[in-house]
Parts: C-alpha cells; sequence; structure tokens
C-alpha cells in the first residue's frame, strides 16, 4: 500500500487527521487522539498515547510490507490484529464517523 492507500482506508474507516497525524480517539474524549498513525517519507509507525502523555512507538513498517487484507480490507503488517483493544476502538470510531453524517432529520 502506499501512503495515498493507507490515508483513503483510514479516512474512510473512522480515522481523523488531529495534529497532521491519522488518529483515533476514545469515545469519550473525541478531539484527542490515543493512537496515531505516523507516515514518514519510506515507512509508518503506529503509536500510543500513554497516560503521561508520551507516544510510544507500537509497530511500524515499510509502505511495501502493507497489504490490505483480501477480506476485511484492513491493512496488513502493522499489527492492527495483534494491538489489543484496538478493534474495538477502530469499530467505535467508524461507527461515530458514520452517525455523525447522519444528522438531524426534519
Amino acid at each position: 500500500m502506499t501512503r495515498e492507500d493507507l490515508t483513503a482506508w483510514a479516512l474512510a474507516n473512522g480515522w481523523q487527521i488531529i495534529g497532521g497525524h491519522l488518529s483515533l480517539t476514545k469515545p469519550s474524549a473525541p478531539k484527542e487522539a490515543v493512537v496515531r498513525m505516523v507516515c514518514k517519507a519510506t515507512v509508518v509507525h503506529i503509536e500510543a498515547k500513554k497516560p503521561a502523555g508520551k507516544w510510544e512507538k507500537l509497530s511500524g513498517a515499510a509502505y511495501g510490507a502493507i497489504e490490505p487484507d483480501p477480506e476485511s480490507g484492513l491493512p496488513r503488517g502493522l499489527g492492527f490484529t495483534t494491538l489489543q483493544g484496538f478493534r474495538g476502538l477502530l469499530e467505535d470510531n467508524k461507527n461515530r464517523t458514520v452517525f455523525a453524517n447522519f444528522g438531524p432529520h426534519r
């Protein structure tokens, strides 16, 4: 996957840009990033915010080593399937994005 492919996937799946990085938030604090994807020239890193406020690198890979899962589309190679609690956080963010687009009806 390229940087553009990853960005398109992330934005379509509930990630938002906070502080210049693709980020996931907690439902209780939707403006504060708790997980972010740091895209560099040749690699991408997944980082989580520790309670003290520092970012900890959880995983990373070169763009060429990242492939979309044929069934789910989830990028493989970044450790998403092994990160504890990541799937739930991803679902929460995706659902919030989808339902926010509905808005009030008249």
